[in-house]
């Protein structure tokens, strides 16, 4: 099956499609439920619109920790449905349904008490691995191991000695949550989805109580536009209640806001073959391997203020470093950490007793004839929600429609891509690129990668490195905004690659090199050009002042310094 594209003349494609016909399913927010709902409704055989108010991923969906994994405390917490349900879903997508974007990752939990401790988290690791194999789908990851003090330093020799007596090592997954969702809309694109970022639900079409459809704005070339469909599924995330207020319905459940902030460093600054869980008084702290770099993370507090761009403080950046300096040898500092990002989780606060328990779980509810909501979750189980969002939709359609297919459905890019990988040197020597180029291409784009070499082929000045982003190749700037739905320079730098946060500069330094390449395929003059340039660097200077400020209420209003290039 041939993989859209989604360059501009084809979200033009989509906004008409959408507005020329009735559809069955409108999906209203494009991060990874939303996504995987229009996916589940498409594959059903399912008329299907996407529409999202920014750009795909921009919200929750790209700013995670960027794991796909059971949730190991969930099990301290008794919730082994929860664990099941994820670490299912999980060895689905390390297996079938996203094999090039979707890698494991190991990680040491070091041990700071002899006896009790090892036997009590050594059962919960075992327990862990042993719900895996049930599932059916987690013999591709290695059994964890128990370890001594000196096996744990053999693998992180960053890790003082007098932080543990022993650790266990065991084995979960990571993936580009950004890059996750295009590709999962790009998939429900080539089953026949109309799909729009940029265009936003300003209202609902109502037939007395009935919802029967949205009223859409286009973003981009202005103008509101009718969607007329059977069922519309809210699927915005932390947005929910701002987007249920729009009908004046919110039902029994709303959404709570908690922020998570993160830290990017250098590879060379923690000296380990391994990821680290860390416990804290509050939480668990990860440092998670990420490509020449490590993620490190997460708090988790209360967020009321701006949810479009959520702004980690000083006090938050602080509260990381000491927490993971706690354990590591040579400490990290301020001037260690590259790249700062936040995001916020979208949980559920009941007003029964029946809701209030929800939290990370998901729901899915009828709020009002037409309207089916869905929130709550996690990122690894969306394909769960997605589908509970689509059997929900189905009841109000006077049809009979096939049940999910989504277990059996790899994404875009999957097929032909452990071929390719076995191939990769023969294709490095064909393209002229370095081995090491092509396996990067293709644990981001799989079997697409052919589509990126297509165009270096054509004019090889795209297989240079991008200039002072040299982890990146011209051709994938170039590729964001012909096949991937980039509109903006924003877009490419932070969600389709992740130079604002993998560079010193935050990308500051490639912008315009960025947005030159992206002008022709965007129709941009010089002066649009420039627009994006000086957007990029604002926004740029406004988080590194937020970052400065001692508390959340200083370093959001910092971060809103910077306004949007597209104002909502």
């Amino acid at each position: 099956m041939r993989t859209p594209t989604l360059g501009p003349a084809e979200r033009g494609e989509a906004l008409a499609g959408m507005a020329d016909q009735e559809l069955d399913v409108l999906v209203v927010g494009g991060g990874v439920v939303g996504a995987g709902t229009a996916l589940d409704a498409a594959t059903r055989g399912l008329a299907t619109g996407l529409v999202e108010a920014r750009d795909w991923a921009a919200g929750t969906s790209s700013r995670s920790s960027k794991l796909i994994h059971g949730g190991l405390r969930y099990l301290e917490m008794l919730d082994f449905a929860l664990v099941r349900e994820a670490l299912k879903e999980r060895g689905l997508l390390l297996e079938r349904l996203a094999p090039h974007l979707v890698k494991p990752v190991p990680f040491l939990y070091p041990l700071k008490h002899r006896g009790w401790e090892r036997l009590y988290a050594g059962s919960g690791v075992a327990l862990y691995d042993g719900m895996s194999i049930s599932s059916g789908h987690g013999r591709g990851l290695p059994a964890h191991r128990h370890l001594s003090r000196r096996g744990a330093l053999r693998v992180a020799p960053c890790l003082r000695k007098g932080a543990l007596v022993g650790a266990l090592q065991y084995y979960d997954a990571q993936v580009d949550d950004a890059r996750f969702v295009t590709t999962l809309v790009r998939t429900a694109a080539s089953y026949g989805a109309h799909v729009a970022n940029r265009a936003r639900v300003v209202g609902f079409l109502r037939e007395g109580e009935r919802v029967v459809g949205a009223r859409v704005h286009d973003m981009e070339q202005g103008g509101d536009f009718e969607v007329r469909a059977r069922q519309v599924v809210n699927a915005t995330g932390v947005w929910t209640d701002e987007t249920q207020a729009l009908i004046a319905e919110r039902g029994q459940f709303h959404v709570r806001a908690s922020k998570g902030i993160h830290l990017v460093v250098p590879k060379d600054r923690i000296h380990s073959t391994t990821g680290l869980i860390l416990r804290t008084e509050k939480s668990v702290l990860f440092v998670i391997p990420w490509g020449r770099h490590w993620i490190v993370g997460t708090t988790d507090t209360d967020w009321d203020l701006d949810k479009a761009h959520p702004a980690a403080s000083s006090a938050d950046i602080d509260y990381l470093l000491e927490h993971v300096n706690e354990v590591l040898a040579v400490p990290l500092t301020r001037d260690d950490v590259e790249g700062v990002y936040a995001g916020l989780r979208p949980l559920l606060a009941g007003e029964s007793e029946a809701t209030s328990k929800l939290s990370r779980e998901h729901t899915v509810a009828h709020v009002t004839p037409g309207l089916v909501v869905v929130a709550g979750g996690k990122y690894t189980t969306y394909r769960v929600m997605a589908k509970d969002a689509v059997d929900a939709a189905v009841h109000g359609l006077d049809q009979r429609v096939a049940p999910c297919v989504t277990e059996e459905v790899p994404l875009a890019g999957a097929v032909g891509y452990k071929a390719l990988w076995n191939a990769r040197a023969r294709i490095a020597q064909r393209a002229g690129l370095h081995v090491a180029r092509v396996e990067h291409l293709l644990n981001r784009y799989g079997s697409l990668a052919e589509e990126i070499l297509e165009r270096i082929a054509e004019d090889p000045s795209l297989g240079e490195p991008l200039t002072h982003a040299d982890d990146y190749l011209r051709a994938e700037i170039v590729y964001a905004a012909s096949h991937e739905g980039a509109r903006h320079l924003d877009d490419v730098l932070t969600r389709r690659t992740r130079i604002s946060i993998e560079t010193f500069d935050r990308g500051a330094r490639c912008a315009r090199e960025a947005a030159e390449l992206m002008a022709p395929v965007l129709g941009w003059g010089q002066e649009q050009v420039d627009k994006e340039v000086q957007h990029y660097e604002k926004r740029v200077e406004a988080e590194r002042e937020s970052q400065r400020q001692p508390d959340d209420l200083t370093a959001d209003a910092a971060r809103l310094g910077a306004p949007d290039i597209v104002p909502l």
